[in-house]
């Protein structure tokens, strides 16, 4: 099963390997049309009430396969509003085809114009999988003046993708401010590529649901994409705070490192970056950059004692990153234990912490950044193939319980379950604090997205900055030019 979202990313994926959406609407539309025929005889009248979305525009592509039909295609809205340009090229070439197509701008005062009545079947393709809550204007009244055409008749009711009014991921039918529940009901489902949670739910109990396949390649799904960056979308309405702080615990041994983390979190998008580290330090962090809070502690490196200190700073924040710069001393491991014991947070867990994981029963959410030494040194598996290295690593992660991004030259992204593979990035980022700023960038997403998509976005991201520097200079490159680079690589329009 795919989710909504997952299908909208994967969608804009296939673009990027180069399988355009006007090309899987073009198949779309062909296996709407293929299951029409299995349900009526050529000459039947197939009436097709579209959206001005792609939905439609998946329909308007079917209108032309159904030649030997008596096809009606009625537009909801001015063709004008139609919102893509694939579709809008698909209703332009309905007309060129002379095939029945109208504009139904009020379909309350043009009930015949809907061409509803004498139907064989009736197509839905008013809205997709992309679309929540309850049916507004036009489309519920269209979805009444459907079931009102469908009832006892033998008139079939076929659903492009999912059936109107019907949450895709969860099934529901959202009430409208009158308290009432309204959809579309199908008695069969065309949906595209995979099937949509909502389609089992009891609602959809008794339809026919076809699955199409319309050429999106696996590869969408399994590597990393521009459309995994579709979930970091800001609300206009937005405040400060919104979009998480992240708190970066580190330094001691080395003081770039836990600032090229907070650097990087925020300008992968975190409000609010801060950084507790030993006050031997505390300056030199500051010194870096006065965009970050600094919360220093006594001492040379962290240990136990601070521990109060660090949970009161972790308690107020959205996402803890542990480990940049921290060293491996014996009492700041006893720490980064004792603290994982006691938290039951989001954190990412990277460099010198990473070796702790293993031993700590924890209620904290994870995000393990090993290279192959580290998760080596875990107890994880190592293998030279990613395909080999990616079967462990999940296996790997399942018994661990968390997630785990493997950085390589390609990345290995699994929380036991789901499994991405990220491949940007190139030969000029095995250069020292790449790795802090990977941390960075994936705790500031955490903020906003599940642990595993975080761990996804921040390797494609971190990846992408990298690949957009050489692109203009070639090798050379510096963990820090890599922050530079970040807001650029989050751009889903780049």
């Amino acid at each position: 099963m795919i989710t909504a979202d997952r299908m909208a990313a994967v969608d804009a994926n296939a673009a990027a390997l180069g399988v355009p959406r006007k090309q899987l609407m073009e198949s779309a539309g062909n296996a709407i049309a293929r299951e029409v025929r299995t349900i009526a005889d050529p000459g039947a009248t197939v009436t097709l009430v579209c959206g001005r979305g792609n939905n439609g525009g998946d329909a308007f592509v079917a209108a032309r396969f159904l030649s030997e039909y008596d096809v009606r295609v009625r537009l909801l809205g001015r063709p004008e509003s139609i919102s893509t340009a694939i579709a809008r090229e698909n209703w332009d070439a309905l007309d060129a085809a002379e095939i029945d197509a109208e504009a139904v701008v009020d379909p309350t005062g043009e009930h015949d114009r809907l061409a509803l009545g004498d139907a064989d079947v009736i197509i839905d393709a008013m809205l997709g999988t992309g679309v929540s809550g309850p049916l507004r204007e036009p489309e519920r009244t269209v979805a009444k003046r459907i079931t009102e055409a469908a009832s006892g008749k033998d008139t079939a009711v076929l659903a492009v993708d999912v059936p109107s009014g019907i949450d895709a991921d969860t099934g529901e039918i959202a009430a409208g401010p009158d308290g009432e529940r309204v959809a579309v009901p199908a008695d069969r489902i065309v949906t595209f590529h995979d099937t949509k949670p909502g389609l089992a739910s009891a609602t959809n109990a008794e339809a026919t649901v076809t699955v199409a396949d319309i050429g999106i390649p696996d590869a969408a799904e399994l590597f990393t994409g521009p459309g995994d960056l579709l979930g970091l979308d800001r609300d206009p309405q937005s405040h400060k705070g919104d979009h998480g702080e992240v708190l970066v615990v580190g330094g001691g041994p080395y003081t770039g490192a836990p600032t090229l983390a907070a650097r990087a979190a925020l300008r992968a998008g975190a409000d609010l970056a801060h950084v507790a580290c030993p006050e031997s330090v505390a300056r030199e962090v500051q010194g870096f950059s006065e965009d970050l809070i600094v919360h220093e502690f006594p001492g040379e490196i962290l240990e136990p004692g601070h521990l109060d200190r660090i949970r009161e700073l972790a308690s107020g924040r959205d996402v803890v990153v542990f480990g940049p710069g921290l060293g491996d001393a014996d009492p700041t491991l006893t720490a980064v234990k004792r603290f994982l014991e006691a938290y039951d947070g989001r954190a990412v867990i990277d460099a010198d912490a990473l070796q702790v994981v293993p031993d700590v029963e924890t209620d904290a959410t994870l995000v393990c950044t090993p290279h192959q030494g580290e998760l080596r040194a875990m107890g994880g598996p190592s293998a030279d193939e990613w395909r080999e290295r990616a079967d462990r690593v999940r296996e790997f992660a399942a018994n661990l319980g968390q997630t785990v991004l493997v950085k390589g030259a390609y990345d290995v992204i699994t929380d036991g379950e789901d499994l991405r593979v990220n491949r940007t990035g190139n030969p000029g980022m095995t250069v020292g604090g790449t790795g802090d700023v990977l941390a960075g960038t994936v705790g500031a997403v955490a903020c906003t997205q599940r642990p595993f998509q975080a761990a996804a976005i921040g390797a494609y991201v971190n990846g992408r900055a990298g690949d957009l520097i050489v692109e203009d200079r070639g090798y050379g490159l510096v963990a820090t030019d890599l922050i530079d680079r970040i807001p650029e690589a989050v751009r889903t329009d780049a």
